[in-house]
């Protein structure tokens, strides 16, 4: 088998339908097998993995018996896997024509790449509206070549769709999920799936699907509850460390530690609480680690959040009028 797409779901009803046929219509020049796991949803997601498992024969349904998470629930998909490369789907995405073809071309092409990704649109659920692009539109995008490294993750984020992923398969695929991680689990998996199998990070300059923003989104709940984005940040923040064991160097590790921290600084800073942008900012009575210019300023000012904010986000001063 040269291609396995997995895919979770949990109370997917709205979307799983469109997700699968976006996958299950593409036209490849070789056989794939797409497996997905219903991790006991509560409304009708299974009843359509059921009708739609009998109208495909390459498409593998199972559904977990009480609910599991995700992080269980894709040891169990990465368990059933035969494909010589592995593709990653939330079951509320899309997937866009030669999205599978595109992808097993440029593994197949470029054999020093570990783990691939492609350009994915970011659409508002409720109205189709595309609001930009996803790896493009990264805040950290700038830095981050078109071939990467696993570094270029530790020390500037999650710059990769999760629904954009394929990775070659290797012996560790167990290991690789950090069940640690309480709400990131994209990111700690793309490092040790890099570490494990040894190789670049490459960025395909296609649109390839849709990444879909609705209520219960990631970037939805996370906006609801601040505490999520405290939690988010140390899921990160393990997640670099993680690279420890693999003898990556510490001045990365701490990098990437300096920017998670700036990087939930910030979020807090535009939300106007300013206790825990000043929490969070940098470190006070030890020797402050930088991610930028940016952090310099913000943390040289840090008493001053009103100032770094109108520095760094203006356009936010004129929007809210302060």
């Amino acid at each position: 088998m040269k291609l396995s797409v997995i895919i979770p779901a949990y109370n997917l009803e709205k979307y799983i339908s469109e997700c699968l046929f976006g996958v299950l219509e593409q036209v490849t020049s070789f056989s794939f097998e797409v497996i997905c796991i219903d991790d006991c949803s509560s409304d009708g997601t299974w009843g359509l993995l059921e009708k739609h498992s009998k109208e495909y024969t390459n498409l593998k349904v199972i559904k977990n018996s009480s609910n599991l998470g995700l992080a269980k629930t894709q040891k169990e998909l990465l368990q059933l896997v035969t494909g010589e490369y592995i593709a990653y789907l939330d079951g509320d995405d899309v997937a866009l024509p030669g999205k599978l073809q595109g992808l097993v071309d440029y593994m197949d092409d470029n054999t020093s790449c570990a783990l691939a990704y492609h350009e994915a649109e970011v659409f508002d659920s409720d109205t189709g509206d595309t609001l930009g692009l996803y790896s493009k539109g990264f805040y950290n995008a700038k830095y981050v070549p078109q071939r990467a490294t696993v570094e270029h993750f530790i020390k500037f984020g999650c710059f990769a769709n999760a629904s954009s992923i394929i990775f070659r398969r290797h012996g560790s695929l167990l290991n690789a999920i950090e069940e640690s991680c309480k709400i990131i689990l994209d990111y700690p998996w793309h490092i040790l799936n890099v570490l494990y199998i040894g190789g670049s990070v490459d960025f395909i300059d296609e649109v390839y699907g849709r990444y879909r923003i609705h209520n219960q989104s990631f970037g939805g709940q996370t906006r609801r509850n601040p505490e999520r984005r405290v939690q988010s940040m140390n899921d990160q923040i393990l997640a670099v460390k993680n690279a420890r064991k693999f003898g990556v160097a510490q001045e990365v590790i701490d990098k990437g530690i300096a920017h998670h921290q700036f990087a939930a600084a910030l979020y807090f800073l535009k939300l106007h609480d300013f206790v825990c942008f000043q929490k969070y900012v940098g470190p006070v009575g030890q020797q402050a680690i930088f991610f930028d210019e940016r952090h310099i300023f913000a943390f040289a000012n840090r008493e001053y959040p009103e100032l770094v904010l109108q520095k760094l986000f203006p356009e936010l001063m004129c929007d809210s009028n302060v």
